[in-house]
């Protein structure tokens, strides 16, 4: 199953986030993975959320993005929760150019069975449609 948080920057959608993850710590099972492009949080996630800082990896855009979560995937065969915080920042791209991103994580959630959830920076108004349908 793939959950979008939207919003415009400063809107809070870190923090939701983060208290998500939080969270799902006392009811996971699996492993539960937190991937953004900042350190900034990591000690506000409890010790058993893995935290990725994906500055650190040089993604260069979508196709770099989907190779990278799918490698952090293929890591453990017992995640559960993936928590992928500022998308469109990682990628560099808006998000109505991000399907393929989407598409992967549509399949890869349900052929893992796992919970991913994406923060995008953006208005409603302005989320396509193949991001609407997981609202």
């Amino acid at each position: 199953m793939i959950k979008v948080i939207y919003g415009a920057k400063g809107t809070g959608k870190t923090k939701m986030m983060i208290d998500a993850a939080n969270a799902s710590v006392k009811e996971a099972k699996g492993h539960l993975i937190y991937i953004t492009d900042s350190k900034r949080y990591m000690y506000d996630l409890e010790r058993e959320v893995r935290f990725i800082d994906t500055s650190e990896y040089d993604i260069a855009g979508e196709p770099a993005l989907c190779g990278f979560v799918k490698g952090v995937i293929a890591g453990n065969y017992d995640n559960e929760y993936v928590f992928i915080d500022g998308v469109v920042r990682i990628a560099g791209k808006p998000a109505k150019e991000l399907a393929a991103f989407f598409y992967m994580l549509d399949k890869v959630a349900k052929n893992n069975n796992m919970v991913i959830t994406v923060s995008v920076s953006a208005d409603k108004e302005e989320l396509p449609d193949f991001i609407t349908k997981y609202l």
